[in-house]
């Protein structure tokens, strides 16, 4: 790769191969469409987590939810502040575990790279369900349907990742831009209103079954910081950024923290002014949407735009997660094939596991969204704290200009996610939030595993001293054939340019088709030996692999060159026959020799 980047500098003609150009990656509002929609669509559900938490104290207590939200602004801006310097400090991606690798250790990147994951894929499920139970209020039909719903929208949502997280942005630019246009409209319109928001839903009364005191604001602060999830994603996904990435990915984080911002604050102003409470059968949205535009068609389309971002909020995991486990690959503390990337570029294995363990998750809770709410939030903000932890280590350790207001900001910043972190945990520990506290350590555990296994693996390849030249050994190659045509033409003069012997074999259950290739065989003489199998099972695979580990006990060094036909259309490939992939992978299972599979493509 880098001789074709160098190529390029000195000859700018040569032409890009695919996904290096700057179109299978992302700009600042592509970013904000592909990683954002997590953080932005919780204005849907955060504020609504405030006044349900503090109406324990009476409807009085509603007031609260203003200066609550503030602190939430407050911190938000602390921690776009403090994503935008990792984003400096580790433009290959990574968040709170790049920090904690560096600057905190070994342990605590372990936890952090667990919580992440485990945030994530609860991002994906959470998102999913909300938006099917959204759904499934306008469209009563489909409440008995939430799991196939949320199953059919998460297999669109992986079809286009796998794409390319530049095309799944530009899928989701325009419902991004719809749903902030319709939140700013409702809170614009909201303020300058007169009359209560409330008019949809049934009344609820809200006896004061507690004071509002310090603990329940801290409840309500910490369920509010639910608006926070996602603002990390972009610091994980750096990589997947137009050049300049580190730019590209500081003024998107900037723009998220400045819409999310000012679309908390707008809501927690509007439901201030009108003393909105929850109502049955409707969010807190809901109610300021009809407060502003009444119940008429405008109402329906803004939920159903809510609706619709609710779900594709999911996406946001599909441009983190894959990022930050081609990191844990080649930091060796996951399977190596999730560093892999294809041409456009994309991490599919990394999308494929998150679709796999996401699906798992909805199929086990049933896609009731009640059933994730307890297990959500409380990973990210491990993630937070460790960030801000990590950045005042490394601010103290490099004291740059400016070091002692930094460390200030990631200190207090460490200190609220804690709290937040923490408050979280303890309010939900017995409803559900004790299995996050299970599966982190588990995943410590996986990963410490991976890392011992290469670990092993790597000290056993090693050598103490300079290896001896390799002698040249007698050669012999194996090609197993079914019948004398272009693709024998091709295999067998690929199979001569390899080894100094060539071996055809075939297997026949039918003695007169075996006579039938002899005579081909010695009209055509291609200068290999043609050995025949008698195989009255039918079988052929099996066969080939016993004929290959009785010849390979001689000692000679042997290779078997697998013809296979592939056509240059995608549709046609399940047509062809899989035997030859079936066959390699016995031989490597079962023998030491060289495997090969020799494609001709047809155009067909």
């Amino acid at each position: 790769m880098t001789l074709g980047l160098a190529a390029r500098k000195r000859h700018p003609q040569v032409p890009r191969r695919h996904g290096e150009g700057g179109k299978s990656h992302l700009t600042v509002f592509e970013g904000l469409a592909a990683l954002s929609l997590d953080a932005l669509s919780s204005v849907a559900y955060g504020p609504e987590s405030i006044v349900v938490v503090l109406v324990a104290a009476g409807t009085g207590a509603v007031t609260a939810m203003l200066p609550i939200t503030l602190v939430i602004a407050g911190l938000l801006a602390v921690l776009v502040v403090s994503y935008r310097q990792v984003i400096a400090v580790h433009p290959d991606g990574g968040g709170a575990y790049a920090v904690a690798k560096k600057d905190l250790g070994r342990p605590v990147s372990l936890l952090a790279a667990a919580s992440l994951i485990v945030d994530y894929v609860l991002t994906v499920a959470v998102s999913l369900a909300a938006g099917a139970a959204s759904l499934a209020s306008a469209f009563p039909a489909l409440s008995g349907h939430l799991l196939a719903v949320c199953l059919i929208a998460l297999a669109l949502i992986t079809a286009v990742n796998l794409r390319g997280i530049a095309d799944s942005a530009r899928v989701l630019m325009l419902p991004m831009a719809l749903f902030i246009l319709s939140v700013i409209g409702v809170i614009v319109v909201g303020l300058f209103r007169s009359h209560p928001a409330a008019t949809v839903g049934t009344h609820q009364s809200f006896p004061a079954v507690e004071a509002l005191g310090l603990l329940l604001v801290f409840r309500a602060f910490a369920a509010g910081c639910s608006a926070l999830t996602g603002v990390e994603a972009i610091a994980n996904a750096v990589p997947t950024f137009r050049r300049p990435r580190v730019k590209r990915a500081q003024h998107t984080e900037l723009l998220l923290g400045f819409l999310l911002g000012a679309l908390l604050i707008g809501l927690a102003l509007t439901t201030h002014r009108h003393h909105v409470v929850p109502r049955g059968g409707v969010t807190l949205l809901a109610q300021l949407t009809a407060g502003a535009f009444g119940t008429g068609w405008l109402y329906y389309a803004i939920s159903l735009i809510v609706t619709i971002v609710l779900g594709i909020a999911a996406n946001t995991s599909f441009g983190g997660l894959p990022v930050l486990m081609s990191l844990l690959a080649k930091d060796d503390r996951l399977p190596h094939l999730f560093a892999l990337r294809s041409e456009r570029p994309v991490h599919r294995w990394g999308v494929a596991a998150l679709a796999v363990l996401a699906a798992a998750l909805l199929i086990v809770v049933g896609a009731e969204t009640q059933r994730l709410i307890p297990l959500y939030a409380i990973g990210v903000f491990v993630g937070f704290t460790i960030s801000q932890i990590g950045l005042v280590r490394h601010w103290i350790a490099q004291r740059p200009d400016g070091w002692v207001s930094r460390v200030l900001v990631n200190g207090v910043g460490g200190v609220l996610t804690a709290v937040a972190g923490v408050v979280l945990l303890a309010t939900k520990f017995l409803a559900g939030a004790w299995i996050v506290v299970l599966i982190v350590p588990l995943l410590m555990l996986l990963f410490s595993r991976i890392e011992r296994y290469y670990t092993l693996i790597g000290d056993k390849l090693a050598l103490a001293e300079a290896p001896p030249r390799p002698t040249p050994s007698p050669s012999l190659v194996i090609v197993p054939l079914g019948r004398v045509d272009a693709v024998a033409v091709s295999a067998v003069a690929a199979a001569r340019s390899m080894g100094d012997e060539v071996v055809v074999v075939a297997v026949f259950d039918d003695p007169a088709k075996a006579d039938t290739l002899r005579a081909e065989w010695r009209r055509w003489d291609p200068g290999a030996r043609l050995d025949i199998i008698d195989s009255p099972e039918h079988s052929v695979v099996h066969p080939v692999v016993h004929y290959v580990e009785r010849i390979s006990r001689d000692g000679r060094q042997i290779a078997v060159l697998i013809p296979q036909v592939e056509p240059l259309r995608d549709r046609y490939r399940l047509l062809q026959s899989q035997r030859g992939i079936l066959m390699a992978g016995l031989l490597s299972a079962h023998t030491d020799v060289v495997v090969c599979l020799h494609t001709i493509r047809l155009k067909v």
